[in-house]
């Protein structure tokens, strides 16, 4: 039986969640559909910023492709259980932070596994550059996923947590 801050955390974290894979499958389709690129070919949009769609048929940053379908569905199941461990850890969590992060981490790893059960690999198209450096190209998932890593950490190592002394006899 779940308890209603359970309940409560499951609620809000589930939602931030949503709202993360519709944000990330949107911004998906629309590059997709909607512009007319071709793999690989660069659209300007901001001195710092050009769309490019690529195919990411690895894990973070292209490692470990997998080209096969073994592979593609082992990737795909891995999304899944990760999906499973972070909902749960969401529910037994006190931290507002970490259900928010939770949330970032579980939409992320949804809109990452839906492209590639639909595609094969992961669709990425955000490609930052400056002063001839230029970033991974990247999706919406991909940046919840950083951001809720990043809060995980925040959470671990500098957030106070204030703890009372043993009260005992005096």
């Amino acid at each position: 039986m779940l308890t209603r801050p359970a309940v409560r955390n499951l609620g809000i974290g589930l939602s931030i969640a949503a709202l993360v894979f519709v944000a990330d499958q949107a911004t998906k389709f629309i590059v997709l559909h909607e512009l007319s690129l071709g793999i690989g070919e660069r659209l300007a949009v901001t001195p710092f910023l050009d769309l490019v769609i690529t195919h990411n048929r690895g894990i973070s940053y292209g490692l470990f492709p997998q080209d096969g379908e073994l592979g593609r569905w082992f990737l795909v199941g891995l999304n899944l259980a990760a999906v499973a461990l972070f909902t749960i850890w969401m529910a037994r969590t006190g931290s507002w932070l970490v259900v928010a992060a939770l949330g970032f981490l579980i939409g992320g790893a949804l809109g990452n596994a839906l492209d590639r059960a639909t595609f094969g690999a992961v669709v990425d198209f955000i490609s930052l550059h400056a002063f001839g450096w230029r970033w991974y190209v990247f999706n919406l998932a991909d940046a919840a996923i950083v951001a809720g890593v990043l809060a995980l950490l925040y959470d671990t190592f500098l957030v106070k947590v204030t703890k009372t002394p043993p009260s005992g006899p005096t």
